[in-house]
């Protein structure tokens, strides 16, 4: 089993944008074959981030939006019109590097550095203010209810 296959982004990288707007994904996230065009799918977050997904994931969002009509609600279209038109489809360059929209910049106040958090399936990248007022550091204390958890399991 690949890595692709098995999708297990976890973990907190900090990197900088460089001056083509590349950001580089950490080694252990990467896979054989993620240097193929359409490797990735990277959206904009209703929470401020980007969040990218690999192949495995892109195939079941792809079957899920697939299904959507024509004569569907037209909020529900227009929620999906505004956040594919944002989307972008990209695979890594030969040092790892995935080039990161201006509009998906934009959209998620990147400048210089950005934080890139797994979420085992996919992986986010935030701007660094962003991403520290969602996950105040305080060493040694989970930051939110580990009642959340039970949902999965954990």
């Amino acid at each position: 089993m690949t890595a692709q296959d098995k999708g297990f982004y976890v973990g907190t990288f900090r990197h900088s944008l460089d001056a083509k707007n590349r950001l580089t994904v950490p080694a252990k996230w990467r896979f054989p074959g993620d240097d193929a065009e359409g490797s990735y799918l990277a959206l904009p977050n209703p929470n401020g981030s980007i969040t990218v997904y690999p192949p495995k994931m892109t195939v079941a969002l792809e079957e899920k939006v697939g299904n959507v009509s024509m004569l569907a609600d037209k909020d529900e279209l227009h929620a999906l019109i505004n956040l594919f038109a944002t989307g972008e489809r990209f695979g890594c360059d030969a040092q790892g590097r995935i080039g990161v929209s201006e509009d998906l910049k934009t959209y998620a106040g990147l400048l210089k550095d950005a934080v890139l958090v797994g979420t085992i399936t996919t992986f986010h990248i935030w701007a660094p203010e962003r991403f520290a007022a969602v996950r105040p550091t305080t060493p040694g204390k989970l930051n939110f209810d580990p009642a959340i958890l039970r949902k999965y399991g954990l």
